[in-house]
């Protein structure tokens, strides 16, 4: 019998290749198989029945709590879901750098170095302060998505 030897760069390319091909057409996960398609679900709504096991397992939490506080939504074919908590918010991020509430805040505290989020709203992405009665944004302290949600508020929903 005849061996042949071939060289260390041609397995390489190989592996390198069927690596690419693997995740090319990997699937999307189970969850998103059905309800990703529908381009009505890039909005967040209430979890479907469906799915509500994979949202509950997602953020380690029990379906009743799936039911009166979670949504899903569709981001291309990713399932994406998000559990409104404490000072959580899954609506669009507010980005507004001038907020009644806050304004009424330092009409009211004139020089608070910090306005609470019961002022400003809890899905705005920045800092606020008052300078004298006049409020002030200060830095972003959140990422907005590319749809404009607050980002580490959602995640995949495998």
């Amino acid at each position: 019998m005849h061996f042949r030897t071939i060289g260390t760069g041609f397995v390489i390319a190989v592996l390198a290749a069927l690596l690419c091909a693997a995740s090319a057409v990997s699937p999307q996960p189970a969850a998103a198989q059905s309800y990703c398609p529908n381009p009505a679900h890039a909005r967040p709504g209430k979890v479907p029945v469906d799915l509500a096991a994979a949202v509950a397992k997602a953020f380690q939490i029990d379906a009743g709590a799936v039911r009166d506080a979670a949504y899903v939504r569709c981001v291309g074919g990713k399932l994406m879901g998000c559990y409104v908590g404490a000072n959580l918010d899954c609506d669009k991020a507010d980005t507004r750098r001038t907020l009644p509430g806050a304004t009424a805040w330092c009409r009211e505290n004139p020089g608070s170095s910090n306005i609470p989020m019961s002022a400003t709203g809890h899905d705005t992405i920045y800092a606020w302060s008052c300078k004298g009665s006049r409020a002030v944004v200060g830095k972003a302290v959140m990422m907005v998505d590319l749809q404009g949600y607050v980002a580490n508020n959602w995640k995949e929903i495998r």
